[in-house]
């Protein structure tokens, strides 16, 4: 990556965050929500963990590219990261967000396992128990009910920090006049400097 561009590492970065916090989210909404339409109760649960576990080999390989590529970009931008004001500061906020998003993500994996192993059990949907749930269900199903939630907002807030260190990589305003101001003639800046 000769000319200080990472376009592979970056692209694994960003499409394999974007496709974690999608897959999070239309899995809160699709997945879990349409597990509450089917009509017995106690084949809801086994729907959403048919959905949820078609997309767990999808969901890794993302996550997986994810931290890859994030650790590439660190590599490769860990001058910029050490000396330009705020890098470092958006840097170990999106380690410290990504690290709780793989706690969520991995926790809610352990859950709906739990979930799934339990068969054929009555709930209202993927994470709303029913007065007949199983205590253990039941149980399994309120922490996802918030972590359902708590993984596309951590990965949310993720892309918003990626995006910050996007702009903090530009060149500030004067220096891209500047530039611009002298693409054609080199020595235009030190006719009107001099």
């Amino acid at each position: 990556m000769g000319n200080n561009r990472n376009t592979v590492i970056r692209s694994m970065h960003d499409v394999g965050l974007s496709a974690w916090f999608g897959g999070a989210l239309m899995g809160a909404v699709g997945v879990n929500g349409a597990a509450a339409d089917v009509d017995k109760p106690t084949e809801r649960s086994s729907v959403a963990s048919a959905g949820w576990g078609k997309w767990s080999p999808v969901s890794t390989a993302a996550i997986a590219a994810h931290l890859i590529g994030g650790t590439g970009l660190l590599i490769a931008q860990r001058k910029r990261v050490r000396d330009q004001p705020g890098a470092m500061a958006n840097t170990i906020a999106k380690t410290a967000i990504t690290g709780a998003a793989l706690a969520a993500t991995a926790y809610s994996g352990v859950l709906g396992t739990k979930i799934a192993a339990a068969g054929p059990v009555p709930v209202e949907g993927a994470t709303e128990p029913s007065p007949d749930t199983t205590t253990e269900v039941a149980t399994a199903q309120r922490q996802l009910r918030v972590l359902q939630w708590a993984i596309p907002l951590l990965t949310g807030v993720l892309v918003i920090l990626g995006a910050q260190q996007g702009e903090q990589q530009r060149p500030p305003r004067g220096l891209r006049l500047i530039t611009r101001a002298t693409k054609n003639d080199p020595l235009r800046l030190a006719r009107r400097l001099g």
